[in-house]
């Protein structure tokens, strides 16, 4: 089998015209026939479509709002191609498609669903635009639907994979077809055994790379991002950071579980178990080493700062004189995992139960609502969690420095702190 190599651009890589052009240069020079090009939404067009749902949802006109996204999908096009181009109605019609859905009752459906089939139309523009400028610029290469490729179950919004089922789909769509040409297919989307329009989480174009390169046993991933490479925190908050060479598979999936942005989360265990290498390179300098990730030994020592905004802490203490038991943490957990809320961190004392999330203020008034009954429940909101791998004393202090600190946990390798926001 010959060969397959795995390329993907985010949104930023693919935010405007002159990005496309430059995805082209970097295809140009590195392009493989078996070589797959995972394509994320243009910009912010996914946040766009949200909004659009959340009008709808509350009953107000979006269609100034889709217009919108379709004049700014089409005037990139303008920008690419000569004007008799058959992408322009391929455009239109896939916005006609979007307002027919649109269209449809809310009430009487699965949100999660209805989201999934909306917010999908974001790649899938995107990455017909792209396969068709690359084919105009001579870089011929097949438009491939994810969904007849990646299988899931029917959990919208977070669906799960079927491992054996998308291998088996891989092997039967894709290897033909890179066979002959290069392929260009939508990241984050995917599809339940009925057919239906699934999502993979946010910002899971990452994970679709993977998935692809796991069902396809390529040679290698690369992610094409805004940075030069994984760093131990994010530059835009210290200008001092430094960028790793190589990281080993296990630091990489740590920092991403942290809530390190730069790699989804999910990304990086179908390639370990494979051992397929994952580069991590900048789109604005190409030529450079980036980072590579595999298994290293030994393993970074460079401590390593994750900073999340927007934290709610929620407070669960019981109100009969009862200590903390495993019932109650159950109770927690199983209402947690309906509302699919991730826990950032988590605080167990003799009477209560203390947790970190994201802010979600439609999914806490849930959580809130049907764990009364068995405890008083507070929070507080705007909060800031800064994770440390790799920690030393002097940077905890540097890090702690003039903070109102609510909550903190140390472990060998790991220190996280939660405090009210700040200017980090």
């Amino acid at each position: 089998m010959a060969k397959t190599f795995v390329f993907k651009f985010g949104g930023a890589s693919v935010k405007d015209a002159e990005s496309i052009k430059n995805l082209y240069e970097i295809v140009f020079n590195r392009l493989r026939n078996n070589t797959i090009i995972v394509v994320s939404a243009m910009g912010k067009t996914t946040n766009a479509l949200e909004e659009i749902l959340a009008l709808k949802l509350a009953g107000k006109s979006y269609s100034t709002n889709s217009t919108k996204i379709m004049e700014f999908h089409l005037k990139i096009c303008e920008e690419l191609f000569d004007l008799g181009s058959l992408i322009f109605p391929t455009v239109k019609n896939y916005f006609s498609q979007l307002d027919r859905i649109l269209e449809g009752d809310l009430t009487q459906g699965n949100y999660d669903s209805f989201y999934d089939s909306v917010v999908s139309f974001g790649e899938l523009v995107s990455s017909r635009i792209v396969q068709e400028y690359l084919c105009a610029k001579g870089l011929f290469c097949i438009w491939q639907d994810a969904r007849e490729v990646i299988r899931t179950n029917s959990d919208f919004r977070f669906a799960k994979v079927d491992w054996e089922a998308t291998v088996k789909l891989c092997e039967k769509i894709v290897t033909p077809k890179l066979a002959q040409f290069p392929v260009v297919t939508q990241g984050f989307i995917g599809a339940d055994e009925k057919g239906r329009t699934t999502t993979l989480g946010r910002e899971g174009s990452d994970f679709t790379a993977s998935i692809l390169a796991h069902g396809m046993r390529a040679s290698a991933v690369t992610i094409w991002k805004d940075v030069d490479g994984v760093l131990n925190a994010d530059p835009k908050r210290f200008p001092d950071a430094v960028k790793f060479d190589e990281l080993d598979y296990k630091e990489a999936a740590e920092l991403t579980y942290y809530g390190a942005s730069v790699i989804h989360p999910k990304t990086i265990k179908p390639l370990a178990n494979l051992s397929i290498p994952l580069y991590v390179k900048s789109f604005i300098h190409p030529d450079r080493s980036g980072t590579k990730i595999h298994h290293v030994h030994p393993v970074n020592t460079v401590p390593c700062i994750v900073v999340k905004d927007e934290q709610i802490l929620v407070s669960f203490k019981v109100t009969d004189f009862t200590f903390i038991n495993e019932s109650h943490i159950h109770s927690v957990y199983t209402e947690l995992e309906k509302l699919k809320l991730r826990v950032n961190l988590l605080q167990i004392s003799a009477i209560s139960i203390s947790i970190v999330i994201e802010k979600e203020l439609f999914k806490l008034e849930k959580l809130i609502q049907n764990q009364r009954n068995q405890f008083e429940i507070r929070y507080n909101e705007n909060l800031q969690l800064i994770t440390v791998k790799n920690h030393n004393p002097s940077l905890m202090d540097e890090l702690m420095q003039n903070k109102e600190v609510l909550l903190e946990q140390t472990t060998r390798t790991t220190f996280q702190v939660l405090v009210k926001n700040s200017h980090i």
